[in-house]
C-alpha cells in the first residue's frame, strides 16, 4: 500500500475514540424550546427509542415535575427523539425487569463511562448530581461529551 491510502486510514483509526463522545445534536426547535427550559436538552442518541417513548409518554410525572405539553407538541417531540434515538451507543438501557430506563444516568454507558468518579464527587454544590452534564462537560450543549474536555469543579 502506499501512504496515500495508510495515512488517511491511520488519521481515521485514531479519531475514533474523539468521536465516540461526540453526539450530533439534530435541530428541533420544539425540543430545544421545551426541554432545554429545565435542563439540558440530552442528546436523544443517549437514550434507546423505547426509553424516550416511556419518558413523553409521562411527562406528567417528570422526575418530580409536571412537564405536560398538549398532545400535537408532545407527539412531534416524542417522533423526533425516536427517530435520533441511540443504537449500540448507549449500551443497555433496559433494567432488570425489562423496563426501559429513564434516566441516562443509570445507563451502562453512563456508568462505564463515570464509574472512578465517586459519590461524594457527584453531591458537590457546584456539580450537584450525575444529570448535570454540563457542570464537567463544559462543551455538552454542543454534544461533546469528549474526555479530554472534561473539567471537574472544585
Amino acid at each position: 500500500m502506499t501512504i496515500r491510502i495508510i495515512l488517511p486510514l491511520l488519521l481515521t483509526a485514531l479519531a475514533l475514540p474523539a468521536r465516540a463522545d461526540s453526539y450530533a445534536l439534530p435541530k428541533n426547535p420544539a425540543f430545544e424550546e421545551e426541554c432545554a427550559s429545565c435542563h439540558i436538552a440530552y442528546p436523544p442518541q443517549m437514550l434507546h427509542a423505547d426509553s424516550w417513548r416511556e419518558m413523553m409518554g409521562g411527562l406528567s410525572r417528570h422526575f418530580g415535575s409536571d412537564a405536560s405539553l398538549d398532545e400535537k407538541r408532545r407527539s412531534a417531540i416524542t417522533d423526533f427523539l425516536v427517530a435520533h434515538s441511540g443504537g449500540r451507543k448507549t449500551g443497555d438501557t433496559r433494567d432488570a425487569r425489562g423496563k426501559p430506563l429513564l434516566r441516562i444516568t443509570e445507563t451502562a454507558r453512563f456508568n462505564r463511562k463515570h464509574v472512578e468518579i465517586d459519590a461524594a464527587t457527584w453531591k458537590r454544590a457546584s456539580i450537584k448530581s450525575p444529570a448535570n452534564c454540563t457542570a464537567c462537560h463544559a462543551q455538552a450543549a454542543a454534544g461533546d461529551y469528549n474526555e479530554r474536555s472534561i473539567r471537574i469543579p472544585k
